[in-house]
């Protein structure tokens, strides 16, 4: 599977052949998952995906960073970042 990408479309197909919905409710129910994922860390709130891991909300400071070709200062301004924890779980069958 290395190299590979699993995307929106491989998920409503695997969705369709567990449950038996239609191709297109079962890409309905794949959006309507990742959008509330996406609704809830905007409004700041964290996600958490028991056997998963947690998505979280990042406030980053404004800091200073360097532009590698010139070696020129540039002030990199502050942003919020989406970080992931993988659980406990998850990480050791991603290992085994």
């Amino acid at each position: 599977m290395e190299g590979n990408t699993i995307t929106r479309a491989d998920l409503a197909e695997f969705v369709n052949g567990k449950i038996g919905v239609s191709q297109s409710e079962a890409a309905e129910l794949v959006d309507m998952v990742l959008e509330e994922v996406v609704r809830a860390l905007e409004k700041g709130e964290m996600v958490k995906l028991s056997s998963f891991g947690t998505f979280k909300i990042r406030q980053k400071k404004q800091r200073v960073g360097r532009n590698p070709k010139t070696k020129q200062e540039v002030p990199i301004s502050p942003r919020k970042v989406v970080s992931f924890h993988a659980s406990s779980i998850f990480s050791k069958k991603v290992n085994e």
